[in-house]
């Protein structure tokens, strides 16, 4: 639950880095907990992805750079993500079979990973602003 409501998080502070906005008005719009945002929010300010202003006004504010920051960056922050930082290694005498499907995990989560890191904060700002439009985005649009 940390990593979506980073990632909701991130994306409404990067739609809006100049305007600082609070973990309860965030965790409105997606009806979480403020409490449990505000610690996610923490641990996104320790990793300098966004950053608090306190005082009248204050708030968090993203602080990374939206076109370089993509979505692997900010799951790793929450989770491991594939064979990289997770490795299984097989036990000696390990079937054919486990063989096998260890080889095709380990390509499924290498897909993954290539794909949460091809996929930059502005490219998903881009696209909830289409969705938001009420088109229906398409596969490589």
């Amino acid at each position: 639950m940390a990593t979506r409501h980073a990632l909701f998080a991130v994306l409404e502070l990067a739609n809006q880095p100049e305007r600082p906005m609070s973990a309860a008005e965030i965790a409105a719009k997606y009806a979480i907990s403020p409490n449990h945002l505000a610690k996610v929010l923490r641990t996104l300010g320790r990793a300098g992805i966004v950053e608090a202003a306190r005082g009248v006004g204050g708030g968090y504010r993203f602080a990374a750079n939206a076109k370089r920051t993509n979505l692997l960056d900010i799951i790793r922050i929450f989770e491991p993500v594939g064979t990289l930082e997770a490795p299984d290694v097989e036990p000696a005498g390990a079937t054919r079979e486990e063989h096998a499907l260890r080889v095709v995990m380990d390509e499924i989560d290498d897909t993954a990973r290539a794909t949460l890191a091809s996929i930059s904060l502005d490219t998903m700002l881009k696209l909830v602003a289409r969705t938001a439009n009420g088109r229906r985005p398409q596969h490589g649009d």
